[in-house]
């Protein structure tokens, strides 16, 4: 009936609109009717446990879910949905009598402004992966927690997706090295899961599993109007989008791995972080990481049965060893490092540190956004360059914050850069003893620039007007005049960077990866 359905909708007349051409893309639980202005969704009457669409009035209530759902990141993309009533043989969208069908309608753009068609074609920028995670930060900042005495989120059902997966994967394979790769991933899970119990639980209590989004991809974000949106979150399945905001962030974090593009993947999590602040279950990022990709590898295990051509076989257990050699690395045993900036403000510091992010997947810690998150963003410090926000009292309470954040993403495993001036010794001296605690290397990258330099960088950042920063060249010139420089011993455990130089930046992430080959 469906198949005769779509075909039969596939007339302009059917349409209040000018239809400039049909367009289907059939996936294996819906099919999508492109129109040139508008798009109509139409649900597949399937069960595939996960979903059961074979009601229509199950289907009904679907379509209005992902209306629901879909809102809450779009804003005039998902539209409404109709009825289609009538016969399979003269269909009509909207109109009277008892409905045969229901369809979503939706508002078309471009498939080539999908983000993932933008990363096929080299054109996913940096920009664009920051606007990314403010979406999602803010998403997952406003949305609904879900009630503690609810089953999902607990510290077993966390853990029951990640065994089925293993329990699906195993019969599937026949090769011994890719059996005995999946018994090592499952140890892995197994053991990583009984040690992060403790805190899932805490993340359960504290109300971090959330009506998420469930299918974070490049696949399922565009630019509309030039700006990032995230569409198309299961709306079919509870437990796919009753989780922990990790769960979502992991998903398009590796997402973004497999793509080739760890630097932007670093780089989306440290955004991420800036502005949720939830650096408390950073441990939980490469577990999930892992479970997605093992997800990943099990849909391309499941199409291998249907599948006759030895070639596309083997290209199919190609993909399947690509997501499970991606599970295994972030089982490795990690090589956390600290470093902090040293060096006054509008010095290219946050340059330097976003660059340890990108190559070589370090946390960083910014003074200017922690500062505020602390104490709020009403006090500017225009009292005065030593008063509000920025008194001795909340620049020393500014510093122990980040020290303590320091040690939770260093014990999560993560190499962490701190973005701060760190123009007092005492300061310093307070971190090194930060990685001392920790069993960490310690480095203070010295930052430098010409003051000229300085003062057209921070007019720059004025004028850009998005920089947490309040410096001013005032304030340069305070730091510059009262700075109190290293001293021989922390010399010996110093880089310095002239920030205005490439030459100098690459040499410093080339220095840390011969002394710390792991990361």
């Amino acid at each position: 009936m469906s198949q005769s359905l779509i075909a039969a909708l596939q007339n302009p007349a059917l349409y209040p609109h000018a239809v400039e051409g049909f367009q289907v893309i059939e996936t294996h639980i819906s099919w999508v009717l492109l129109t040139g202005s508008y798009v109509y969704k139409v649900k597949k009457p399937v069960n595939f446990g996960f979903l059961d669409f074979t009601n229509l009035e199950d289907r009904r209530h679907f379509c209005e879910e992902e209306l629901r759902l879909n809102q809450r990141l779009t804003r005039d993309l998902y539209l409404e949905v109709l009825p289609i009533t009538g016969s399979v043989e003269a269909p009509q969208i909207g109109g009277e009598g008892p409905a045969i069908e229901y369809v979503l309608k939706m508002r078309q753009f471009p498939q080539e402004n999908l983000l993932s068609a933008m990363q096929a074609r080299g054109e996913l920028t940096p920009a664009h992966i920051d606007a990314l995670a403010g979406q999602i930060a803010s998403f997952h900042l406003a949305a609904p927690k879900v009630a503690v005495e609810h089953p999902l989120g607990t510290p077993d059902a966390v853990m029951m997706p990640v065994r089925q997966n293993f329990e699906q994967i195993r019969p599937l394979l026949s090769d011994k090295a890719d059996l005995q790769q999946l018994d090592a991933l499952e140890a892995w899970a197994v053991s990583s899961h009984e040690r992060l119990k403790p805190l899932l639980a805490r993340r359960k209590q504290e109300g971090f599993i959330r009506e998420c989004h469930g299918d974070i991809h490049l696949g399922n974000a565009t630019l509309i109007d030039g700006e990032v949106v995230i569409f198309d979150c299961i709306e079919f399945n509870e437990p796919f989008r009753f989780t922990d905001v990790y769960a979502d962030t992991a998903f398009i974090a590796m997402d973004l791995e497999d793509r080739g593009l760890k630097s932007l993947s670093r780089r989306l999590v440290s955004q991420y972080l800036e502005y949720t602040g939830d650096y408390e279950g950073l441990e939980l990022l490469n577990f999930y990481k892992a479970y997605r990709a093992l997800v990943r590898a099990k849909i391309a295990l499941f199409s291998l049965a249907h599948q006759p051509d030895a070639v596309q076989k083997a290209a199919t257990l190609r993909q399947y060893r690509n997501y499970a050699g991606l599970a295994e690395s972030y089982s490795a045993i990690p090589s956390p490092f600290l470093a902090i900036t040293s060096g006054v403000s509008a010095s290219g510091k946050s340059h330097v540190a976003l660059r340890l992010v990108e190559a070589l997947g370090a946390i960083r810690l910014r003074s200017d956004v922690e500062r505020k998150r602390l104490f709020g963003e009403q006090q500017q410090g225009k009292e005065g360059l030593q008063s509000g926000i920025y008194s001795t009292d909340a620049s020393s309470a500014t510093y122990e914050h980040l020290n303590q954040l320091a040690r939770i993403a260093l014990h999560a495993g993560f190499p962490v850069v701190i973005d701060a001036t760190f123009l007092k010794q005492d300061q310093r001296t307070a971190a090194r003893k930060v990685a001392e605690e920790t069993g960490t290397p310690f480095l203070i990258l010295d930052c430098h620039a010409p003051e000229a330099v300085i003062e057209s960088w921070l007019a720059q950042r004025q004028a850009e007007g998005s920089d947490p920063s309040d410096a001013t060249m005032e304030v340069v010139r305070a730091q510059l005049a009262s700075r109190e420089p290293l001293d021989a011993n922390e010399q010996a455990q110093s880089k310095r960077i002239d920030t205005d130089q490439a030459a100098s930046l690459d040499g410093l992430v080339e220095l840390i990866r011969q002394h710390l080959p792991g990361v």
